[in-house]
């Protein structure tokens, strides 16, 4: 008689302080873009599924945003975010990076030593500190926190990912395959898209104006002469922020709006017209039914 392997499936909450690598990770993890990256903090704002399947496992990595204290109703979603992803899942990976340490690493790896699950201390970043570093960065860890595996890696290089996919088989449960074998994400296309031109106002413009921004997807639905119709607003805090948008001559808009497009059209597989427009909605972060109509909705969590 021929024994099978069971199939083992469950939920991975990645947690972590802001610009650890969470994205990056999950990014490299499913083998395309589902979360997107820069390097300014508090990059992601929702809770993200992504799916990774095998033969014989499925895991669902769930990507939130950093966890940093609250200065406005926005903040206070995201961190509401992350913690609300421990609620159901099967194990946490708590992101930390390999050259930074401090009170807000103490106090998250404080948050896990509640949690019903295991929880593996990810340190990301190896490829940026000497091998001889990390059994001291272990030992500080281990004096803050209860730890089931000690993982290093990098994501942006892909070391120690292998290694880490496997320790996660170790641990996972028997289960169903919850999603299609093709799905690689929960959220519709059209949060990808927003997403994407958020990426880029995040890499081309200053500290101030990518936290007062949110970018929302009127229309992706028709196609003229070939070509998926996308119309997007970026919606701003102040008149500056969005003379800064737009830029001179309208070129910052444009490169946005070029890179934008690229990137869309690689995750869509089709060409794109994009079209964006601008608008300020003064102090929108601190309004919770404007936040509600663009997606940043407390019920979902």
């Amino acid at each position: 008689m021929v024994q099978t392997n069971k199939h083992k499936s469950g939920f991975v909450a990645l947690i972590g302080r802001p610009n650890v690598g969470k994205s990056t990770l999950m990014n490299r993890l499913i083998g395309q873009k589902v979360a997107i990256t820069s390097a300014k903090p508090q990059t992601t704002r929702n809770k993200i599924f992504g799916i990774y399947t095998e033969d014989d496992m499925q895991a669902v990595f769930v990507d939130t945003p950093g966890i940093f204290k609250s200065h406005s109703d926005l903040d206070e979603y995201m961190d509401k975010a992350s913690l609300s992803a421990l609620n159901d899942v099967d194990l946490v990976l708590f992101m930390v990076d390999a050259k930074k340490a401090g009170k807000g690493e103490e106090y998250v790896a404080g948050l896990l030593k509640n949690v019903e699950v295991p929880v593996f201390l990810v340190i990301n970043k190896i490829d940026q500190v000497h091998p001889n570093d990390l059994l001291p960065i272990i030992d500080s860890y281990q004096a803050v926190g209860d730890f089931d595996e000690f993982l290093p890696i990098s994501a942006s290089q892909g070391n120690g990912v292998d290694d880490l996919l496997k320790t996660i088989k170790d641990y996972l449960p028997e289960g169903p395959q919850y999603y299609a074998s093709d799905e690689v994400t929960d959220r519709p296309e059209y949060f990808v898209v927003a997403e994407m031109i958020r990426e880029q106002i995040l890499r081309l413009t200053g500290q101030e104006v990518p936290h007062s921004t949110a970018v929302w997807v009127e229309q992706m639905n028709e196609r003229i002469n070939g070509k998926l119709q996308v119309n997007a607003t970026i919606y701003v805090e102040k008149d500056g922020q969005k003379r800064i948008i737009i830029g001179k001559g309208g070129a910052m808009i444009k490169q946005i709006g070029m890179k934008s497009r690229k990137e869309i059209e690689s995750l869509l597989g089709e060409k794109v017209n994009l079209q964006l427009w601008v608008k300020v909605r003064h102090n929108w972060r601190q309004d919770p039914a404007f936040l509600k109509s663009i997606g940043y909705d407390k019920k979902d969590l």
